[in-house]
């Protein structure tokens, strides 16, 4: 459940926050100095209609290298505490954004009840026991690579054949080591381990990539292959790419999206779930018709 709704199949548009607490982030590294302006924005994102505050202490950019643990959870621990704190059961909920598990084990006592790992929890062997001891949701998502190696030269031969089955491969899994299906989001990884072709694709065919009753998260905000598409060089120019992205992603059916402008996100999600919800009474309807 977020913010009361269920998160399954058909159910959202939800709305993930992006709340970076990096010096090197690709598009809003070194944006929150301090603890009070990461938590000032979490706020504002709470306030703008997120139903998730995804804290992160590690950027995942192309390149990027491993954060220690302990600076990691110097980063998070405060922001997360406090956000908790002053958004209470009501407000959104709270997910790290990490693959080590003492960072997860720190956040989810701090107040977090998500995990998003953007190795689907194959980096840290004791992720899944730390995931299942908390008996929190889980983010799992496809990543070809590293962060440091992941677009050197991306290859596939199906794109879209290849992420399903491993994501396919990582529920059966994390779920034989005791995770719940109903605790877990899968996510195609737009940007990681992909060029712009196979971001296009993953969009174009986001249908073919749902498993039987598990959510979809996509995260296209600001990504470089809006940037390659529109000729925008700066991340901070992506917005209209990057709400062109959540329409796609929205009207195609995914439950979750992952932005770093939230408010205009929320409206645009809102609104194409409202098409979509239209269309399928519409189809089912005329399915019901007699043709006499």
């Amino acid at each position: 459940m977020l913010r009361g709704r269920p998160l399954v199949p058909g159910g959202g548009p939800f709305v993930f926050g992006v709340l970076n607490v990096t010096p090197d982030s690709f598009s809003d590294g070194g944006a929150y100095g301090s603890p009070e302006e990461a938590v000032a924005a979490g706020e504002r994102m709470a306030a703008e209609g997120a139903d998730v505050i995804d804290v992160g202490g590690e950027s995942t950019r192309p390149g990027s290298r491993p954060v220690p643990a302990d600076e990691q959870r110097r980063r998070v621990e405060p922001v997360i505490a406090a956000l908790a704190e002053r958004l209470g059961p009501e407000g959104p909920a709270i997910s790290v954004d990490t693959r080590s598990s003492v960072v997860a084990a720190a956040a989810l006592e701090a107040g977090a009840s998500l995990i998003n790992d953007v190795s689907a929890l194959r980096d840290d062997p004791a992720m899944i026991e730390v995931a299942v001891r908390h008996g929190c949701g889980v983010v799992l998502m496809h990543m070809q690579g590293s962060p440091e190696t992941m677009q050197a030269d991306p290859r596939y031969d199906d794109v879209i054949g290849e992420i399903a089955a491993f994501l396919a491969d990582r529920v059966a899994e994390v779920r034989r080591q005791g995770l719940s299906a109903e605790r877990l989001i899968l996510d195609p990884g737009i940007g990681f381990g992909k060029t712009t072709q196979h971001n296009l694709r993953i969009l174009a065919d986001l249908p073919a990539l749902r498993l039987p009753g598990l959510p979809l998260l996509v995260g296209p905000s600001r990504k470089r292959f809006i940037g390659e598409v529109l000729g925008l060089d700066r991340p901070a120019d992506r917005l209209a790419g990057t709400l062109a992205a959540v329409a796609a992603a929205v009207l195609a059916g995914a439950e979750c999206v992952r932005v770093h402008d939230v408010r205009p996100a929320r409206e645009v999600a809102d609104l194409c779930a409202a098409i979509r919800r239209t269309g399928e009474a519409g189809r089912l309807g005329r399915g019901l018709q007699l043709p006499w």
